[in-house]
């Protein structure tokens, strides 16, 4: 599981940064692309403190009215932690007994916790897609498939 983990992060890391490239090239700055975009990273933080049996992430899931450069810095550091814990883990087939951020008590499997936090940026950022071409931005492409075109050297970027 650890190299699924690796190449799953890596991904995620590589689309994160591609949407936050050409939302600063196109300087957008619409409080709710930024806001789904703050909600992906602060998910990814507060996912990864549960897992480690960190103290809360100090991030607001929703309404954190983020700046776009706030946001790179946080996705890089974000990214770049996962991979470490990915890394410096062997062992991801283990329950998470966890409260939520409403306070609700959940026990979850961390391999599916981490599946679902990918899924998760993805569904979200395809909601950031819509809403660049609704308001006349142009949209980047971040599918899975692209990724491994890029990393294989199939396609460039």
């Amino acid at each position: 599981m650890k190299q699924y983990f690796l190449k799953l992060y890596q991904y995620n890391q590589w689309a994160n940064k591609r949407v936050l490239s050409a939302l600063t090239r196109q300087h957008v700055n619409d409080e709710k692309i930024l806001g789904l975009l703050g909600h992906i990273v602060a998910a990814q933080f507060l996912w990864l403190h549960r897992i480690k049996g960190l103290p809360p992430a100090q991030v607001k899931l929703w309404g954190g009215e983020y700046t776009l450069e706030q946001l790179t810095t946080m996705a890089e550091e974000a990214g770049r932690l996962w991979l470490e814990f990915v890394e410096s883990t062997d062992n991801f087939n283990r329950e998470l007994t966890y409260t939520n951020y409403t306070g609700d008590p959940y026990i979850n499997n961390v391999e599916m916790i981490m599946i679902h936090l990918v899924n998760h940026s993805s569904y979200h950022r395809a909601q950031i897609a819509m809403q660049l071409r609704q308001k006349g931005f142009e949209p980047i492409n971040t599918d899975f498939i692209t990724y491994d075109r890029v990393i294989t050297g199939q396609w460039k970027e």
